[in-house]
């Protein structure tokens, strides 16, 4: 940022039409930096001798280099277009990138010319450091490898079968550590795409630590990919594809026979299923839709129920606004299978406190839920004991989902409770089903 100016360059003959009286500008610290810029010759601030803002072209610097005792102004120039409404018009409309006008080119000598160009280099650099900084933040946010962390800790992760509702939940059995695989040759430098094949070395969810085949007990070339992306694909995959099978760079001198090693290496060895991508297809392909309205718990009074509106579904999951918020930040997470949301109605049908919208006009595009999406609530037999008003039982405190508390039964409905849990002696409304 360059703050300086040179004075000789201005005229100075002319009478000053300012409230501020001429003075000659004191001479600039010996030890600030000279920087030379198209003829002119400007000092950089060390930050030791206070700042200071021109109120004519906004240009910052050391104050004790401004012009005038109240140091208000950079230069004798911008001192007298103070007085000029329109020249500081002009100029302001010049800072922020506007076309001049006519009065204001006679103000277009060297010294302001150069402190505009250093403005809108400052400007660009702390424009620069702000997109370094979201980098950084966006970069330390993606950063995470769920690969990386169960190889360095020595982890094990969850299966995915032990989540029916989740994809692939029910058809997962068949993956497992041995299983091959035709994957995107990475060790390759031919400029077309070709493919190799790769064991599974371990599994941590949807991921799977892949190994190439060839490598044998070699770890050097692993790697973590998901199983269920677009470039896995089941061993023969490429013969019927017509894509080629390159062995690995690295490996290329072991064998002379690439042919006969994978007939023999593959001879008896599971790979995954022809259907595999379609199964991963249909599994994605959820029935709730952006836009789409329902009745979810108020997250702020768990008590009752409000109306929201789909915003994303990822997995299985929605990302539900409530309908009330105009900037979209009022959101609530949840599985499409979860208890806690239901169609729109259900809460004035089995008699539930509802907070009413204060929105009378449904949206354009959105639409209510059909109510054969929710998951149906078991059938039970009623006609024996059944809940009561005042029973006591133990439920899960929402406000610390890690405790069980002794709740007491407040309202029963159509196979819905409304509990009290007591905490420490209170009493707190809670949902339960």
């Amino acid at each position: 940022m360059f703050d300086g100016y040179d004075s000789c360059s201005e005229d100075t003959s002319s009478s000053s039409s300012s409230e501020e009286s001429e003075e000659e500008v004191a001479p600039l610290p010996s030890n600030l930096p000279i920087i030379k810029n198209n003829g002119q010759v400007y000092t950089y601030p060390d930050g030791k001798s206070g700042m200071a803002t021109c109120e004519m072209c906004g240009m910052v610097g050391v104050r004790d280099a401004f012009y005038s005792k109240t140091k208000r102004f950079c230069s004798v120039s911008c001192s007298r277009s103070y007085s000029s409404n329109s020249k500081k018009a002009s100029i302001l409309a010049r800072l922020q990138g506007k076309p001049p006008t006519k009065k204001a080119k006679v103000l277009q000598k060297q010294p302001l010319v150069a402190k505009l160009a250093a403005y809108a280099q400052y400007q660009a650099t702390l424009q620069n450091q702000a997109k370094t900084k979201a980098g950084n933040i966006a970069v330390s946010m993606e950063g995470f490898s769920w690969g990386n962390y169960i190889n360095s800790n020595s982890f094990i992760a969850a299966p995915v079968t032990c989540f029916k509702h989740a994809p692939m939940g029910t058809c997962w059995g068949d993956i497992s550590e041995n299983v091959r695989v035709e994957v995107p040759n990475t060790d390759c430098s031919l400029p077309t795409k070709v493919f190799w094949i790769a064991g599974i070395v371990k599994l941590a969810g949807y991921n799977a630590l892949l190994r190439y085949e060839g490598f044998e007990s070699d770890s050097a070339l692993d790697f973590w990919c998901n199983i269920c992306g677009s470039d896995i694909h089941p061993v023969g995959w490429c013969a019927a594809s017509g894509k080629p099978l390159v062995p690995p760079r690295t490996i290329q001198h072991k064998y002379t026979n690439w042919k006969a090693f994978l007939v023999k290496r593959l001879t008896g060895a599971k790979t995954l299923p022809p259907d595999f991508s379609q199964k991963v297809s249909e599994s994605m392909q959820y029935p709730f839709k952006p836009c789409m309205r329902v009745e979810v718990v108020d997250k702020r009074h768990l008590c009752r129920t409000r109306v929201a509106v789909v915003e994303s579904v990822i997995g299985g999951r929605l990302r539900l606004v409530y309908e009330e918020s105009e900037d979209r930040t009022d959101d609530f997470w949840c599985h499409m299978h979860s208890p806690l949301i239901h169609h729109i109605g259900w809460s004035r049908s089995i008699g539930h406190r509802f907070k009413r919208s204060d929105i009378t006009k449904k949206q354009d595009g959105h639409f209510d839920t059909p109510p054969h999406l929710f998951a149906k609530v078991k059938e039970v037999d009623q006609s024996g004991e059944w809940f009561k008003e005042g029973m006591k039982l133990e439920a899960i405190d929402p406000l610390n989902l890690s405790t069980i508390c002794v709740a007491t039964i407040r309202k029963v409905t159509q196979n819905f409770l409304l509990n009290g849990l007591t905490t420490s002696g209170k009493l707190a409304p809670l949902q339960h089903q």
